[in-house]
């Protein structure tokens, strides 16, 4: 068996999935620019297990998409998922998030896949795949500029997806395709965290913190 409750917070969509053996069984997601997972996450976990008659204990393992993203968003994913390992004594996986939003792509006459966060002003979170879901370029947080990508976009057709996309489009042109409503979500995650499970790729639940990426920066107004 393999039982898993899929956690994904890292960016507006606060989305959870259970599945069994990479089979998703239900889902609950909302996305809402204004961040509520605080008040949806627990809600929903509830409610998807209650849709497949599941209680809590007869969870496998948890998986959290482990950003990057939005700082906020990952802490609540991360401190549900470690609280829950916790509690239950099972596994905790973690998945990256571009990864998870790189397997909703489904136009295979594309060549590379680039999921892409958007992470204020013209900078973006991004990771480079390959129509198989192969690493090709590690994430990392980069500037978008006219040059962007064009070593791949050089070799054949790119994908673009995600809310960093739109910035994206007023800058790359030639061998590009977007798709600017792509968000994280628990569905893609279910095969991801399986193929954990099966191989016992499991985090330190005492130790594990989410991969932010970016320093934590607190914004204050300034003084008048």
């Amino acid at each position: 068996m393999g039982m898993i409750l899929n956690l994904e917070t890292a960016t507006t969509n606060c989305s959870v999935s259970v599945a069994n053996n990479g089979e998703v069984l239900a889902i609950k997601e909302h996305d809402s620019p204004k961040y509520s997972h605080a008040e949806q996450l627990h809600v929903f976990m509830q409610e998807v297990l209650e849709m497949v008659s599941i209680s809590f204990a007869e969870l496998d393992a948890i998986a959290v998409s482990k950003g990057p993203g939005s700082y906020t968003g990952l802490r609540i994913g991360v401190s549900a998922a470690k609280g829950l390992c916790f509690s239950l004594n099972i596994p905790l996986i973690s998945i990256a998030t571009l990864e998870s939003m790189a397997h909703q792509n489904k136009n295979n006459k594309v060549d590379f896949v680039i999921p892409v966060l958007d992470a204020r002003r013209m900078e973006v979170y991004s990771c480079v795949f390959d129509s198989q879901f192969n690493t090709l370029r590690e994430t990392k947080a980069e500037i978008i500029t006219e040059t962007s990508f064009s070593e791949f976009a050089e070799k054949g057709k790119v994908l673009l997806l995600g809310n960093g996309a739109e910035k994206c489009k007023e800058y790359l042109l030639g061998n590009f395709e977007f798709n600017t409503v792509v968000v994280p979500s628990a569905r893609e995650m279910a095969q991801l965290s399986h193929a954990k499970f099966l191989a016992k790729q499991f985090e330190d639940v005492a130790y594990f913190e989410p991969f932010y990426l970016k320093d934590f920066v607190l914004l204050t107004k300034k003084k008048t």
